[in-house]
């Protein structure tokens, strides 16, 4: 086993350290400001610990963020759009990504590229053609409606990311199916998908993630108080900080708090998902 001298592991130490604090003190001071009552507009003074400690702010914030839902009626217009739309990029995705990895066909590099130009464009990009189309559609102003702007968003990278992870899975399983009578799509969905499925949870992750932090394209495809999402109730209240209205900073930071938490469960719920090392895209096969 190589031995570490020890200058070398004290480096090692304090740069984890300086690390860990570069991340951590960003969320303690957004719960610094979210547990301090004394706070009233912007933080005029700098402490480690808050000086009205209470609760009095995320109940606040709970009940009403701001807007005419509560917390949990915000959360729930996220949990849809976000989790629907990954839901649909990953289903539409993974047929798409498997004939990309396994089939030849008449523009296939072309239609590649054309997915990575998408998985570039900046999302103010995609906002006339989709505000268009879900017009003509008449689902312009409906969560179904943001929940294909966010599908649209997330769609290449979905694609990129599960068409690895179906090239990962070796050849000659889906042909020793093939040799048993099994049909493309029944190897499909008892070899090659069950392989590649951590892969496939963590594209439906980001994708989940993507629905559920956009706020500046989801403005343009609500027109209903009752839809609006968490994040854009965040954005909504950091608007009328900049603007010296009443909503002040511990408010702002006990929204955006509650907002983390739900993605917090989910990636303590995921973690060993995201530790593995099929993640990776390696699949092991065993003799």
């Amino acid at each position: 086993m190589h031995k570490v001298a020890g200058w070398k592991q004290v480096v090692y130490q304090l740069t984890l350290v300086l690390v860990a604090l570069f991340v951590l003190l960003p969320l303690w001071g957004l719960a610094f400001m979210a547990l301090d009552d004394a706070i009233q507009g912007w933080p005029l003074e700098f402490r480690l610990w808050p000086k009205e400690l209470t609760l009095s702010v995320l109940q606040r914030m709970w009940e009403k963020p701001g807007q005419t839902l509560s917390f949990l009626g915000l959360l729930r217009n996220s949990l849809i759009v976000a989790g629907g739309a990954a839901a649909l990029s990953v289903v539409f995705g993974a047929s798409m990504a498997y004939a990309f990895a396994r089939l030849r066909f008449p523009g296939q590099k072309p239609g590649l590229f054309g997915l990575l130009v998408g998985a570039l464009l900046p999302p103010v990009a995609l906002m006339t053609p989709l505000y268009v189309l879900l017009t003509a559609l008449q689902l312009r102003a409906s969560l179904f409606g943001l929940m294909i702007v966010y599908m649209a968003m997330s769609m290449p990278f979905c694609v990129w990311n599960m068409r690895a992870s179906f090239q990962a899975v070796p050849l000659e399983l889906e042909e020793s199916a093939f040799l048993d009578g099994a049909s493309r799509l029944v190897a499909f969905l008892r070899v090659t998908l069950p392989l590649a499925l951590p892969s496939i949870a963590v594209a439906a992750l980001i994708a989940f993630l993507i629905g559920y932090s956009e706020f500046a394209l989801g403005w343009l495809f609500v027109a209903k108080p009752d839809n609006v999402t968490v994040a854009m109730a965040v954005s909504g209240m950091l608007r009328q900080t900049h603007f010296g209205a009443s909503a002040s900073w511990n408010e702002l930071a006990a929204l955006a708090l509650l907002m983390s938490l739900p993605v917090v469960v989910i990636f303590i719920l995921l973690q060993r998902y995201l530790l593995s090392g099929l993640l990776l895209g390696g699949v092991e096969v065993e003799d």
